[in-house]
């Protein structure tokens, strides 16, 4: 901009807003006509607030967020997360119980949630085992075992032909039906090992199906879900590289366990940072999102004086985009909150709008272009496509129109340095991602009334014009636009 060009600086109000016709963001606007233009520079306020986004943070168990009891209000959740026995879901052979979970993802839906769900073959349960009744009765075969000090455990033999069969099946179906669901999140490849996590230890009988098989049931599900994300699960050794070289994310089930299981061993120290190194999948999240559930809950972790700023910091710089913490009750020890305040604020993506430009004046049938700086502040990026929106209000009209600029690129900061020295300083902060700038340029209607007219900015989903996207700057209005400044149109 040349020093003599007029300059006008707006702080971010909550006021109402009305949109345009856009051209592509590449044509960029020029001419002496253009750099003549009075500029405004509107710069955001950022916010503290937690916010409940589409796709990350804090998932209730089992039940949604207005039926759980135990999640305090202060706590956003968008994720009901729940993980069924194959017998559950297909409770006759060859018929899904489409009743069950259609009304699951109902009730979901009506929580205001997205839900992610994993299928389990294998229990560690006496007496109530995962798989079907009716798979014996089909010529499945079935191994007792035992796990540890546990015995009389039935579960279903994966390598065997009738079982593989029918469990490729269930996956090909539970795709056809709900790949793509707009009010599902994600979906688990759990359907091998103990619960689901790709292992079987504590076990001399019962075995992990072949190489060959597990990369079977692996290719099932991306032959099926094409749309809707899969997460591996991290215990899944040579499959979990084959699986998120394929574009899955990951899950890891025990965040926090410091010691619980072994004086000499845990998962924190000994186990993740061994599988994400040999898995080869420090990277993953770049293109997947990143899930963790705690080991057993967060009031052992308290019981047992395990270091909370650690273990949070651990999730992030492990770039989480959830947290699953069973939905029981958190520790009531005064320190808590803090703690979890401070990590949610960071766990998944968060975006903030930096400073935005346009011209103070325009002209209806004209152009005029917006240029943003973003920055995502969060611990991992926004995995779907989102678009910059941009809305015009005044004179009784209003126009929205959605933009050429996706969110999914903007990738938070990351470090190399993931020492438990490192990251259980009380001051370490994952960086801020690095600040983006983009453009989109602008049409107005021909048709528009001169006048003074609010611009507002907002995040729009993939098939809605509506905002779905809250932001970290202060000014948001009821239905999720952010009204930043004034733009003044003159006649055709």
């Amino acid at each position: 901009m040349h020093p003599k060009t007029p300059m006008h600086t707006w702080f971010a109000l909550p006021v109402l807003a009305w949109a345009l016709a856009l051209l592509p963001a590449c044509e960029l606007a020029g001419g002496e006509a253009a750099m003549k233009r009075p500029l405004v520079t509107v710069v955001p306020q950022e916010t503290d607030e937690l916010l409940a986004n589409p796709g990350m943070g804090w998932q209730t168990f089992h039940r949604t967020r207005d039926k759980d009891k135990n999640l305090p209000s202060w706590v956003p959740s968008t994720v009901h997360y729940a993980r069924w026995g194959w017998g559950t879901v297909e409770p006759e052979p060859g018929k899904i119980d489409y009743a069950f979970l259609d009304k699951t993802l109902k009730q979901t839906r009506e929580a205001g949630q997205t839900l992610a769900f994993r299928i389990m073959c294998c229990s560690t349960s006496p007496g109530r085992p995962y798989q079907p009744a009716w798979l014996k009765n089909v010529g499945g075969k079935e191994i007792e075992c035992e796990r540890k000090d546990t015995t009389g455990l039935l579960v279903p033999d994966l390598d065997d032909p009738v079982v593989l069969e029918r469990h490729l099946d269930l996956i090909k179906r539970l795709a056809a039906r709900y790949d793509g669901h707009g009010d599902i999140d994600h979906v688990d490849l759990g359907s091998v090992g103990w619960w689901g996590e790709w292992h079987m230890s504590g076990s001399k009988r019962a075995k992990m199906p072949t190489l060959r098989n597990c990369k079977r049931i692996v290719d099932a599900y991306f032959e099926g879900f094409k749309k809707t994300p899969l997460l591996m699960l991290i215990g899944g050794g040579e499959c979990l590289t084959y699986a998120t070289d394929r574009g899955a994310g990951w899950r890891a089930d025990c965040l926090g366990d410091m010691g619980g299981f072994s004086k000499t061993w845990c998962h924190m120290r000994k186990a993740y940072p061994v599988m994400v190194k040999q898995g080869n999948v420090r990277s993953a999240w770049r293109t997947a999102p990143v899930a963790w559930e705690s080991c057993w809950d967060m009031r052992k972790w308290v019981n047992e004086g395990w270091p909370l700023r650690f273990i949070f910091n651990y999730a992030l710089a492990y770039h989480g985009s959830h947290l699953n913490n069973k939905s029981v009750p958190l520790p009531e020890r005064d320190d808590v909150r803090p703690e979890i305040e401070r990590f949610l604020r960071r766990l998944g993506y968060r975006l903030v709008l930096k400073e935005l430009k346009h011209p103070a004046r325009a002209r209806a049938g004209g152009t005029f272009e917006i240029s943003m700086k973003w920055q995502n502040i969060g611990s991992a990026p926004c995995y779907r496509p989102y678009r910059l929106a941009y809305r015009l209000t005044g004179g009784g009209r209003t126009i929205t129109v959605v933009g050429n600029v996706t969110v999914n690129k903007w990738m938070p900061g990351d470090v190399d340095d993931l020492s438990e020295k490192t990251l259980s300083a009380k001051d370490w902060q994952l960086p801020r991602g690095q600040v983006t700038t983009v453009a989109d340029r602008v049409t107005l209607p021909a048709d528009v009334p001169a006048g003074v007219y609010r611009l507002s900015v907002g995040i729009v989903g993939q098939d809605t014009p509506e905002p779905v996207v809250r932001l970290g700057i202060q000014g948001r209005t009821q239905d999720g636009w952010y009204p930043l400044s004034q733009l003044e149109v003159s006649g055709a």
